[in-house]
């Protein structure tokens, strides 16, 4: 009853449990205590105080100083707190943060169009129909000789992605407002016009042409690097496509009664490669293989451009 009693006093009840297994180290005030921990007794008073002195090899346990000084404890808390506050406010913020708008560029080619019948015809319609996009920021244009540029910026919270759908839309619902006679659709890449290349490649050969380079970049290594993930665009420049040059005189196309737009026209439908048809018969079918197409400057000489009492009226004769 008195080691209960002295224990009550203590208001330790783990010492209590202590307390009743070891009976050593007797003081005068009638306690009895284990030998880690020491007593002292005035007067035949209860003990007034006491002190836990460390057991060799016992367990540290850090925590135990904080739940003894609570309110110390509370005071340190508010003070990191403060200080994380009045820190946080000394943060650097830069003035022109790294930040990569999502962006398209749209590309649309007609050629031989003025840049203000690219303006009117081709990057107007666009535009309204680029308009109506949700999530658009900014939008600006370019026409120019045979070309429409169209670069689309975006907020940050819209995925690229799901962009690029909305302008796929968007250029299909334009179609019908587009000229009927263009040679391909608008053209659209994940790029921003203002980055640079990160990669730069030449090629050259002994053997072969520049014409020839340049077809085997565009149909052979410009789709490999462009399946690539993190490629926006491949482009390629520097290179040669073959073209014929066709110069007509006026005064002979007057004599004939035509005009520079039935040359084009008769050119145009020419140099074609379309179905030729077959031949069904009662045992075998035959399919027509020939390829209208002109390849060479010597294959548009003898072209037929229109008749005239009764003759033809060839190309050279223009």
């Amino acid at each position: 009853m008195n080691l209960l009693k002295l224990c009550k006093s203590l208001s330790d009840w783990d010492l209590a449990l202590r307390l009743l297994h070891q009976k050593k180290n007797v003081h005068d005030c009638g306690g009895v205590c284990p030998p880690d921990i020491k007593l002292e007794c005035r007067s035949g008073d209860a003990v007034s105080k006491y002190r836990h002195s460390k057991r060799e090899g016992g367990p540290i346990n850090p925590s135990r100083i904080f739940i003894q000084r609570p309110v110390a404890t509370s005071l340190l808390m508010v003070g990191i707190l403060l200080a994380g506050g009045v820190a946080y406010r000394q943060l650097a913020v830069s003035a022109l943060p790294q930040v990569d708008y999502p962006t398209i560029q749209v590309v649309t080619f007609y050629p031989g169009a003025s840049p203000d019948v690219m303006a009117s015809s081709v990057t107007a319609p666009l535009e309204r129909q680029f308009g109506q996009m949700p999530g658009l920021q900014q939008m600006t244009s370019t026409s120019s000789d045979g070309s429409s540029v169209i670069t689309l910026q975006f907020n940050l919270s819209l995925n690229i992605d799901v962009a690029e759908q909305e302008v796929q839309q968007s250029i299909n619902a334009s179609g019908t407002f587009l000229p009927a006679d263009l040679p391909t659709p608008p053209l659209y890449s994940k790029i921003n016009p203002a980055d640079t290349p990160i990669l730069t490649l030449a090629l050259t050969s002994a053997t072969l042409p520049l014409s020839k380079v340049e077809d085997l970049a565009d149909t052979r290594l410009a789709p490999k690097i462009s399946q690539l993930p993190g490629v926006g665009l491949v482009s390629i420049s520097g290179g040669q496509k073959p073209a014929v040059r066709i110069q007509a005189n006026p005064t002979a196309l007057a004599n004939y009664g035509l005009n520079l737009e039935d040359l084009r026209t008769a050119i145009a439908s020419s140099s074609v490669n379309q179905a030729k048809g077959s031949f069904d018969g009662a045992h075998q079918a035959y399919q027509i293989g020939a390829n209208d197409q002109l390849l060479s400057s010597s294959d548009y000489a003898p072209l037929v451009i229109a008749y005239k009492n009764g003759a033809p009226v060839k190309l050279a004769d223009m």
